[in-house]
């Protein structure tokens, strides 16, 4: 059985797990997820306890009962806690503000780069003195903040010799040495 699908999963106080058919839905103080799951996997709320099963031990329905609990865990806590992602932009003259849901950038290219991002994330940008400029994003919604997360880290990844570009907070690159001090 699967290790991870058959863990049962804790629902907390103020959030609900209804499910209908083959829709799970998950609401809380954060908002509103849904998940559309296989017909071969079951999903049953007893009280304050969410637990995942699958009919058979077909190679396909063991893959998705781990991916469906996960899944559902994912909505619980983002419903509950929310998730938030830091990115950081690091180079001269790298700037990001927001007005209402657009982010504007100006990364060193020609233009600036506008991104509009969905209703269910919420921005925030700061830019100190002396400090690289941050863009915070929160989302109840685990896959929504990463996908918008990667989309702008797309815009200019991180080069591995000086650091230059939009990465995550904390996250440590690796560094190459560049070129050689002479020549023998």
């Amino acid at each position: 059985m699967s290790r991870i699908g058959k863990l049962p999963i804790n629902v907390p106080a103020g959030v609900t797990v209804s499910v209908q058919d083959t829709l799970v839905t998950v609401k809380g103080p954060k908002g509103t997820l849904t998940q559309e799951i296989n017909p071969n996997i079951t999903v049953a709320v007893e009280g304050n306890v969410c637990t995942v099963s699958r009919q058979d031990d077909e190679k396909q329905n063991r893959a998705f009962h781990g991916l469906y609990r996960s899944l559902i865990n994912n909505m619980i806590i983002g419903v509950s806690q929310g998730y938030k992602k830091t990115l950081e932009l690091v180079g001269v003259g790298y700037r990001v503000s927001n007005q209402g849901q657009v982010l504007e950038f100006a990364l060193g290219y020609t233009h600036n780069i506008f991104l509009g991002l969905p209703a269910e994330v919420k921005i925030e940008t700061k830019s100190e003195r002396n400090q690289n400029p941050v863009v915070i994003l929160e989302s109840c919604d685990k896959q929504l903040i990463g996908q918008v997360c990667a989309k702008i880290r797309s815009f200019r990844k991180p080069e591995p010799y000086k650091g230059k570009g939009v990465k995550f907070a904390g996250e440590v690159l690796r560094r190459k040495a560049g070129k050689s001090a002479g020549k023998k």
